[in-house]
């Protein structure tokens, strides 16, 4: 049983910076598809950031491009999304992901953590 475990978020200024962390248990998940995704209050889940099995092939969302980062440590059976230049309209409920296949659906989801940027 693949369980993601997420840590970090909290609450932030404008401009600021965090980082969330997804510890995975239950299977080495060092060839799987990474992401993260998020939610604000009244709208629907949205793709975030993603990253291949290795570290070398990542994507964005047009919204968070520049200012995000994501990485994994395979080592570490864990992966990151280093937030930056913070906004208001980045608050939301963060989740983290894996997916088995290259593409398609996600399989395992983190408990969600929340982000609050104040303005």
């Amino acid at each position: 049983q693949v369980q993601l475990v997420q840590s970090g978020g909290g609450l932030v200024q404008a401009g600021g910076s965090l980082r969330l962390s997804c510890a995975a248990s239950g299977r080495t998940l060092s060839s799987y598809r990474m992401g993260w995704f998020r939610q604000a209050p009244g709208k629907e889940r949205e793709f975030v950031a993603a990253v291949n099995w290795n570290g070398g092939r990542t994507s964005y969302a047009d919204s968070v491009k520049g200012r995000f980062i994501i990485s994994r440590d395979n080592a570490k059976n864990t992966h990151y999304l280093q937030m930056n230049s913070l906004k208001s309209e980045d608050t939301a409920v963060y989740y983290c992901a894996a997916a088995v296949g290259i593409s398609g659906s996600y399989d395992y989801w983190g408990q969600g953590t929340q982000v609050t940027v104040s303005s």
